[in-house]
Parts: structure tokens; sequence; C-alpha cells
């Protein structure tokens, strides 16, 4: 990114950070991981360190990871009917998901979409609940059991879900507990070891890794989902193909950083406070999205009645201001944001997510408030000449 620019889109994609990309430089010249030389052995040593760190992380087990090419596919794998235990297999008949949920998880991954249930969440973006339990408690255990995935903090709103409740309700139904972690490893503690969730989604490149790798951690090694890549047998038989070296010793690397980081989340959140205070100023019937309930540090989402999202993107855009209308993984697609939907806002409005990281100062939150000063100049000018 120029130094000319505002970079405050680190929930698409935080920028890459220094110690990941020397890590990723050390390791392009490994040999395969796999081989049994001295050098196949020293390029295994780089991913166990990484396993170690990214488990680290989570306070998980190093062995309970299993790398994958991103958070799309650890989905993938983990969404599905057929589970291994030992050498039986374990059928889980129902997914359970939430209504606010990133697509990957929303799709229901490898479920038919009859054997798909979405909870809805209220105004502030909070899981139902009460519809979960229900739901679970109406679940028929003779065809198998019920799988319930959740995401642990909103994409688009940043809002925090109650993943403790959660896991109560879903272990009084003796069901199975996935959580997309992917925006909130790194800026909340996460604890697997306290039984915080069955399997865990991460993604590098939302920790300042690189782009193209991710992991499922597993609370325990007893039941795997089957495998949704076969192949040679790499990641204990989990996820087939030679590994991403590269990118996942740069993953390790990224991964000790945000747990290090984890203790500036306070200098985060108050970027976030300063930015919020000038959309308050220069809009003030703007509204901030899930402001009510518990949200990440770095993440607000907003709109300004009668200013479309899209053409406020673009107009920060020239101004050298990065920031999204929404999700990135939605970019190029013009229509409503499915959060606010969910959350009761209807199909009309679009709306402006500012994400920041540690390296978020006064320079780009000087940029964003000239940015939305001159928008909002524009935007008064209209509405007199009308």
């Amino acid at each position: 990114m120029a130094a000319t620019r505002a970079y405050l889109d680190y929930n698409a994609s935080a920028p890459l950070i220094a110690e990941a990309r020397s890590a990723m430089v050390a390791a392009l010249d490994a040999a395969n991981p796999s081989s049994v030389h001295s050098e196949g052995r020293a390029a295994r040593r780089l991913i166990e360190d990484a396993r170690r760190d990214v488990a680290r992380l989570v306070n998980a087990k190093p062995e309970h990871v299993v790398f994958t090419s991103g958070a799309t596919e650890a989905a993938s794998t983990l969404l599905t009917p057929d589970w291994q235990m030992g050498r039986g297999d374990v059928r889980m008949s129902h997914l359970y998901v939430c209504e606010a949920d990133h697509p990957c998880v929303l799709g229901g991954g490898r479920f038919a979409a009859a054997q798909v249930t979405r909870i809805g969440v209220d105004r502030n973006g909070i899981a139902d609940l009460d519809a979960l339990t229900k739901a679970l408690a109406a679940h028929d255990r003779a065809d198998g059991l019920p799988l319930v995935a959740i995401h642990a903090a909103n994409n688009e709103t940043g809002v925090i879900q109650p993943i403790g409740r959660i896991a109560e309700i879903v272990k009084a139904a003796r069901g199975v507990l996935v959580v997309d972690a992917v925006q909130a490893a790194g800026r909340i503690p996460i604890d697997m070891s306290a039984g915080y969730a069955d399997y865990l989604i991460l993604s590098s490149h939302k920790i300042g890794g690189p782009k193209g790798v991710g992991a499922i951690i597993a609370h325990a090694d007893l039941m795997m989902p089957k495998p949704l890549i076969n192949g040679g047998g790499q990641e204990k038989g989990h996820r087939a193909g030679t590994e991403n070296l590269p990118g996942i010793a740069g993953f390790g690397a990224a991964a000790r950083a945000a747990l290090a980081g984890l203790d500036a989340m306070e200098a985060v959140a108050q970027c976030r406070d300063e930015i919020e205070a000038i959309v308050r100023e220069l809009a003030p019937d703007a509204e901030i999205f899930g402001a009510a309930a518990p949200r990440l540090a770095n993440t607000t989402f907003f709109a300004i009645p009668g200013l479309k999202a899209e053409t406020a993107q673009i107009a920060f855009d020239l101004a050298g201001v990065a920031l999204s209308a929404g999700s990135a993984c939605s970019s190029g697609k013009v229509g409503p944001s499915h959060v606010l939907k969910a959350m009761g806002y209807g199909d009309s409005l679009g709306a402006l997510r500012v994400s920041t990281g540690h390296t978020t100062g006064a320079g780009e939150i000087e940029a964003f408030r000239a940015a939305l000063a001159a928008i909002a100049a524009r935007r008064a000018g209209k509405e007199q000449a009308a």
C-alpha cells in the first residue's frame, strides 16, 4: 500500500507484516516437507514450528492444527454430514447456521439445502439463542448429530457473539460446534483448552500473514470430518497435497505477532472511537450498526441516510482512503448487505466498513476525516439544491 494512502480495510486483509514476509522468504528454497532426507526434515520443522505458533494463538494443541488453503476450504471441510471417529463413521444429520454468518458458512458446505436451518439475529446482530435452543431441542438424533456453525465476530459489524453461552447450548444438545474465528483471532482472546468450541476456522491474511493459508483447529482429535481433498496423506490424512510451506511459515510468524499484539487492542479501540466520533460529528444522522453490542476493537460499520455505500466508497478511494462497502468477499456485487438484512434493516440500506489495525494512526484518521467532510459537504449541497 502506498504511504500516501490511508488503509482502513483490515477486515478484508491485514497488510503483510515484516515478520511474515521474512519467514516466507526464508522458506522459499526449502525442500518437500514429506521427504525423509535432511533437507525434507528441515522443511518439516518449519511447518511444525508454524503449527505450534498457530496453536498458541488460540491455546490449542499443535497436533490438533490442520493447515488448509484458507478459511473457505476449512469451512467446506468441516461443514459435512460425513465424519469419522477412529475406524467408524459418524453422521451429522443437520446443520444450524446464523443468518449473519460469512457466505462460506451460510452456504452450508457439503450439506444439502434441506439439511440447513438458519438462526436469526436481533437488531444488534446477536444470534437468537432461544431459537437455537428450540431448534436443537427439536433435532431428531435418530438420523445423526446436530452440527452448529457460527462466527465468533462478524466480518461487517464486528459484533462478537456469546460463544461461551452458545457452546453450553450445543453441549447440552449433544451437538458439535464449529466457530468461524477468522475475524476474532488476534483481536480477542480465544482459549480452545476451555471448551470454547469443538472446531475453529482461522485465516492467515486477516492477522497479517499471507493469503491462501488457513487452518482447522480441533479441541480434540477423536472425531474429524471426512477429508475434502484426498491424495498423499499430508496433514495426517485430513488434507492432502504438498503443503504451502512459505505460506504456512508466514502464517506462523503472523500468529506469533498477533498473540503478542493482543495487549495493544485498547489503542486500536481508541482509533475506532475516534473514527466513530468523526462520523457522528460530520453526519449526525448516521447509524453505526451493532454499537450497542460487544464489538471488535477495530471495526465500525455505518450508513448515512441517502448516501449510497458504493458511491461513498469510490469517493473515499479517490480521496486516498481504502475502506469497504460491506464484505470484500462480495466486491463487484452491488447489492444489500445480508448481515444488515438479517438484523432487520431491509434490502435498500448500504453501509461502509472501516476496519483498523496496529499500524493505524493519526494520519489515517485525519485522512478519513477529510474525506468524509468532503462527502458530507457535497451531500449538504445536493440537499440544499433540491
